[in-house]
């Protein structure tokens, strides 16, 4: 009887809210770019980003119920790991790379580290598939989610009836992934001139312009291009990087050039994670990278910077921390059977 007007409260206050449309372009400052995901094909509304917060947050997804996407993507750490270097999966199973963070999602062509997937509504599938991580498969997902009376009635809200299919699922995780918009750190207060860098902040921003800047290209700090860092390769992982999907040797060692916005707080960095703190990465840039034939501008050049440019540095960098996006009560968890999730506001 309990479940039944639980699941009633769901149908009468959710039918209503399912129609009211997300507006995630009111998110999207003035003066960016245009986003690159096509809205038109996937129109976010408040219950489907509910489905999808749920999912999200839910090891149903995985082989043996154990694993969700926010194992691997917390979003008090920008939605990536930082108690290890490489994701771990079921069966304490250890991958191959670091998680990336998911940051600004709308904007990008590609995803993985090696853009082995070309499109957000796609990009759960690697995950869900891949043996080290959750060990499943789209079709094993639906068969489980479908039997499911919760599940039932959140797919009713977002599409207006309760069949789940697996492209419903996967545009539900995109549709809560889309919101995840960060754009009001310190350095975007400065540039709407509502607050001013101190000195050492200027001064690295300057040393940010010269030398970081063709690859983590302002607003969003990602090229959103493949290039190689000149991180000597693991001889361990032997990761070719997108060399592995094109097969194209100018690809070797070329990886996905990931955003530095909320760096301070996604470590450790790399794809392999082999680097726990800012110095060590600065370390590698002025000191330790191997000059490849296709190795990335300006990188082709030694980059000199003293112990005092480095701290300036560090210190611009940490005016991408964007706190308001990292502790947004509208992407923490949520049960699946807790109706007040419907009406979350920040």
């Amino acid at each position: 009887m309990r479940i039944k007007v639980i699941v009633s409260i769901f149908f009468i206050v959710a039918i209503l809210m399912a129609f009211i449309p997300y507006q995630i372009k009111s998110l999207i400052p003035s003066n960016w770019p245009k986003p690159v995901y096509d809205f038109t094909k996937n129109e976010p509304s408040i219950a489907k980003i509910n489905l999808g917060r749920v999912l999200f947050y839910d090891p149903i997804l995985s082989q043996n119920n154990t694993i969700s996407c926010a194992s691997c993507h917390l979003q008090y750490t920008a939605f990536t790991h930082i108690d290890h270097a490489l994701s771990h999966g079921i069966n304490d199973k250890i991958g191959t790379r670091n998680s990336p963070t998911l940051i600004n999602l709308a904007w990008n062509k590609s995803f993985m580290w090696d853009g082995a997937v070309n499109h957000l509504d796609m990009q759960a599938l690697a995950p869900i598939a891949h043996p080290a991580e959750m060990g499943s498969s789209i079709d094993a997902v639906v068969t489980t989610i479908q039997q499911d009376i919760y599940y039932k009635a959140l797919c009713f809200n977002a599409y207006q009836d309760s069949i789940l299919t697996g492209e419903r699922i996967l545009k539900a995780l995109s549709s809560f992934e889309l919101t995840f918009i960060s754009a009001d750190a310190k350095y975007d207060s400065v540039m709407r001139n509502q607050a001013v860098f101190t000195a050492q902040e200027a001064n690295g921003y300057l040393l940010f312009k010269q030398y970081c800047a063709s690859c983590h290209t302002e607003p969003l700090f990602t090229n959103g291009l493949f290039e190689n860092n000149g991180l000597r390769e693991d001889s361990l992982l032997t990761d070719k990087g997108r060399m592995r999907i094109t097969n194209d040797s100018t690809d070797l060692h070329k990886f996905k050039v990931p955003t530095l916005r909320n760096i301070e707080y996604s470590y450790p960095y790399m794809h392999d994670g082999r680097f726990k703190k800012l110095g060590e990465v600065l370390t590698h840039y002025t000191s330790g990278i191997d000059y490849y034939p296709n190795l990335s501008a300006p990188l082709n050049k030694p980059i000199i910077l003293n112990s005092n440019e480095k701290v300036d540095m560090i210190a611009f960098l940490l005016t991408l921390s964007d706190r308001h996006f990292l502790f947004n009560k509208n992407y923490g968890y949520i049960r699946k059977d807790n109706s007040s999730m419907l009406q979350s506001k920040d």
